[in-house]
């Protein structure tokens, strides 16, 4: 990283911090800013600062990219601008960040800065375990990414189109080099972008779904090496664009029996059939998540198979948090699996079982009237909560339910559940409704029904942030159990590489 580009990092993050701050910024490069300044508030803790989501120390981020488990290290890359609070710049960088639970991240230097084929836009990462690049310098296979470079979006990358580049690591992707040869994808059409690659075991290749453009919609290409492509299908994937997946989930019935996934980035998917060239819809689209904020989810590459899960993460987008170093959040990592449905199967989301690291109080009741849990609702203050709760609705037209000022509706008519302006359905099982809540500074997110109905939302608090609670309109609901898990912030102990 250049004299200059340090300098710069200095000036936003002074600009941000105020000019106390002078002397205890290190000259280390982007994505590092020292200790709090004196008088002002913690790193990490400020007023509207996530205490459990992902944020950059100061700067603005967007899509989650590069998800990759690594030697027992979860790697997050994701899209960065450390100098600017706003995304409207394509000259990107990817930011990084690490953890070794999911919940506990610590952020590194930029891993990969833009250069003459443009801005470094959104991509994956994986482990290349059996060197089909050759990558691979000393006795560990390398991690590779591809990425988009956004041609036009810098004064020295005029002229060029968007490309699809790779840059790899040899020491377990915590550094990266560029690919002497790259674009290894030229243009497909203008504007193609977010590889997100996979191995293929069956084929023994490399697949790598792409957004096209808004007329052609995606693109499937495969590779021996990372390096030759070639495009073995168009999928039109009507009103959605951007950041595919392609994964496979276990049939909840037949474990043995896979399902293949098709997302992009608004959260629409389909569940298909996929023989190493095509993808073949086979249902859908639905909704993953019907929030306000859902966006660009992508999820792990190489996680163990003794550990088996899909791990997603999102970016949450449209978030305000006035008067903070950062901007953006990402969503909360959640595990994703196959479940039957009154009409099919679909996917749920569900937090990963790692937030019990943060549970630090727990307050529960079992068989309780409503009264009763709205009262213990009201009595926990925590602003970053884990609640779970089951409901027997009995005859109950409406339950609603408020927790940290936020508002909850759901409609025994309908089946409506309504948050911050979003809704999804939620259907009762053997007469119960179950929800869990997490509630951030300035997020929340919903799930219901094992989470087959998923909302996350970003919002700014109120001044006060209002109260908590529960009614019922009708008879017969009660609260068959209620679990409020008081949280500690995740920055508060922020464990080493």
């Amino acid at each position: 990283m250049n004299y200059e580009y340090s300098r710069m990092t200095r000036r936003t993050a002074l600009a941000v911090l105020g000019t106390s701050a002078v002397g205890l910024l290190p000259h280390s490069g982007p994505g590092v800013l020292a200790a709090p300044v004196v008088g002002a508030p913690r790193l990490y803790h400020e007023k509207f600062r996530p205490q459990f989501h992902f944020t950059a120390r100061h700067g603005w981020i967007n899509d989650p990219n590069g998800l990759v488990y690594v030697n027992g290290i979860y790697h997050l890359f994701f899209q960065y601008l450390p100098n600017s609070l706003n995304g409207n710049s394509g000259n990107k960088y990817w930011g990084h960040a690490i953890s070794r639970d999911l919940i506990h991240w610590r952020q590194l230097q930029v891993a990969i800065s833009p250069d003459k084929f443009g801005g470094i836009w959104s991509g994956s990462a994986a482990v290349d375990t059996h060197n089909t690049t050759g990558f691979q310098r000393g006795n560990n296979p390398p991690v590779v990414a591809m990425y988009t470079a956004a041609g036009g979006s810098s004064k020295i990358s005029q002229g060029e189109p968007f490309a699809q580049c790779l840059a790899y690591s040899n020491d377990g992707g915590m550094t990266f080099v560029k690919y002497a040869h790259n674009p290894v994808l030229g243009q497909i059409v203008s504007g193609n972008r977010d590889p997100k690659i996979f191995w293929h075991a069956p084929s023994h290749r490399w697949i790598v779904p792409l957004f096209l453009n808004a007329d052609r919609g995606f693109a499937i290409l495969t590779s021996p090496d990372l390096i030759s492509w070639h495009k073995t299908q168009e999928l039109h994937f009507p009103q959605s664009q951007e950041c595919p997946n392609l994964f496979p989930l276990a049939d909840p019935v037949s474990p043995q029996k896979q399902h293949w996934i098709f997302t992009a980035a608004n959260g629409q998917y389909l569940i298909g059939d996929f023989n190493g060239t095509a993808f073949t819809p086979r249902s859908g689209p639905f909704a993953m998540d019907t929030g306000n904020s859902f966006y660009a989810s992508q999820i792990f590459n190489d996680i163990p198979k003794k550990d088996g899960r899909t791990i997603q993460i999102t970016w949450m987008r449209g978030g305000s948090y006035p008067g903070m170093p950062f901007n953006q959040q990402l969503g909360f990592p959640c595990t994703l699996v196959l479940q039957k449905s009154a009409g099919g199967l679909r996917i749920a989301r569900w937090p990963v079982r790692e937030i019990h690291h943060l549970w630090r109080a727990e307050h529960r009741l079992h068989n309780a009237s409503v009264a009763h849990a709205s009262h213990l609702l009201q009595t926990v203050a925590s602003d970053i909560l884990d609640i779970e709760m089951e409901i027997a609705v009995g005859n109950s037209r409406e339950i609603a339910l408020t927790a940290g000022g936020v508002s909850i509706q759901w409609s025994a008519e309908t089946g409506a559940i309504r948050c911050l302006g979003a809704s999804g359905t939620a259907v009762p099982e053997n007469g119960r409704l179950a929800l869990r809540l997490l509630l951030d500074r300035t997020s929340l997110e919903l799930f219901v029904g094992g989470g087959l109905c998923s909302m996350s939302s970003c919002y700014l608090p109120k001044v006060g942030r209002g109260g908590s609670g529960l009614t019922a309109n009708g008879r017969g609901a009660r609260v068959t159990a209620l679990a409020i898990r008081e949280l500690k912030s995740a920055w508060n102990d922020i464990p080493p590489a």
